[in-house]
């Protein structure tokens, strides 16, 4: 939903993937902006509009992205899209980051500006383990991204370190980063950095696994 500059890009870069896309702007010289040959589908209407989003094929969809001009669209169509229509990945633009908490309580990951975001976007939708995995240091330490599980949000930071093996080196997080100290805690679509040992994947995997009942 949005067709300005992040939207366009955004859907640019998901359609060289091969991927199905389908643009909502409440305006229809919006799409003027779209380059000769593209094949998404343009929808005029606007986002949190059921009739609209189902048009656009929201209930077939694997992923639903607001990144209109208004924080309160945003917040609005990524909710329905999330509650109602259950899409299984909503990632909302915020121009406020006083309203950062909103998304949070909601479990929305947000994105901030342009460059940031559209990258930031193709990584919360497209994280495998493969193309986050670097090695560094003649290759006995690996240097390893991911989205922090639902499961972990809420959690300490340090219990998912190990000491000389695994190190949580820095956190992504609205636009921003941080190096996390001892009380620091997880919140939804963190992304996390890891510097771990080459041969501590199975450790780390079994550390970010749920608890079992």
């Amino acid at each position: 939903m949005g067709s300005g500059r992040v939207g366009i890009a955004t859907s640019l870069a998901l359609t060289q993937r091969g991927h199905s896309v389908a643009i909502i702007d409440k305006r229809a010289e919006a799409f003027n902006l779209l380059p000769p040959g593209f094949t998404a589908r343009t929808i005029v209407g606007v986002g949190f509009d059921r009739e609209v989003l189902e048009e656009a094929g929201v209930k077939q969809a694997e992923a639903f992205i607001a990144v209109s001009s208004g924080d309160n669209s945003n917040i609005v169509s990524a909710r329905i899209a999330r509650e109602h229509y259950h899409v299984p990945k909503v990632i909302a633009r915020i121009y406020d980051p006083k309203r950062a908490e909103i998304y949070e309580r909601l479990h929305i990951p947000t994105i901030a500006s342009v460059a940031w975001a559209v990258s930031q976007i193709e990584y919360l939708l497209f994280h495998g383990r493969e193309e986050l995995k670097e090695s560094f240091g003649g290759g006995s330490l690996l240097d390893y991204r991911l989205v922090i599980p639902d499961h972990l949000v809420g959690q300490r930071v340090s219990g998912v370190q190990s000491p000389g093996v695994i190190l949580v080196a820095g956190i992504e997080r609205g636009g921003t980063g941080f190096l996390p100290v001892e009380t620091s805690t997880f919140q939804q679509g963190d992304i996390v950095h890891f510097v771990l040992a080459k041969d501590a994947m199975d450790r780390l995997d079994a550390l970010l696994a749920p608890v079992a009942e």
